[in-house]
C-alpha cells in the first residue's frame, strides 16, 4: 500500500512520519482481499491553527482509495498522536464494514 502524507502548518519532522507510516501500514492486514489492486492513502495532518494554543488544535485525516470506493476518516485532538491513531482506527471499522458489504 502507497502512503501519501501531507503536513498543513505543521513540520512533518522524520519520527512523525514514521509514526504515521507505521500507524497506517497496520491496515495492510485487514486489506487482504485487495490484495493485487492498487491500494493507495493519502493522510493530512495539520494544526487548525497557528495562534490556537488549547482544545483540538490537530486534525488528522486520511482517503484510502480502494478499487471501486473510497474510504474516509477524520479526527481533531490536542495530540497529533490521538489524532492519527483515531483516524486509523475509524478507517479499521470502515474496512471491515465495506468487506461485510
Amino acid at each position: 500500500m502507497q502512503i501519501d502524507i501531507e503536513a498543513t502548518n505543521i513540520e512533518l519532522t522524520a519520527p512523525l512520519r514514521e509514526y504515521i507510516e507505521e500507524k497506517m501500514g497496520k491496515l495492510n492486514k485487514f486489506l487482504k482481499p485487495f490484495e493485487g489492486s492498487d491500494l493507495r492513502v493519502r493522510v493530512e495532518v495539520a494544526r487548525t491553527s497557528k495562534h490556537h494554543r488549547q482544545g483540538d488544535v490537530y486534525r488528522a485525516e486520511a482517503n484510502l482509495y480502494l478499487p471501486g470506493k473510497i474510504l474516509r476518516a477524520e479526527h481533531k485532538s490536542d495530540d497529533i498522536r490521538v489524532a492519527i491513531n483515531q483516524v486509523k482506527d475509524k478507517l479499521q471499522r470502515e474496512i471491515r464494514k465495506h468487506k461485510t458489504d
